[in-house]
């Protein structure tokens, strides 16, 4: 794991590989708690990183976001 992922993981999951990392709960990213990651689960179905990065709800934020930063 590099570096840059230190302040991103929880302690526990820093030695992991970033497949491995991707199957995990969303309690593995610092900041997140279990509580968090049941309620991400029950309100839109994501179990692991990879659901929370692939979620069509997000990817939709991140582009609004990304284009409202070039509007005039």
């Amino acid at each position: 794991m590099t570096q840059s992922l230190e302040h991103v993981l929880d302690k526990a999951y820093e030695k992991k590989s970033l497949k491995e990392l991707a199957e995990l709960s969303p309690a593995a990213l610092q900041g997140l708690s279990d509580k968090d990651a049941e309620a991400l689960k029950a309100a839109l179905g994501i179990k692991t990183i990879r659901d929370l990065a692939t979620n069509k709800f997000v990817l939709w934020a991140q582009a609004i976001n990304t284009l409202a930063l070039t509007e005039k």
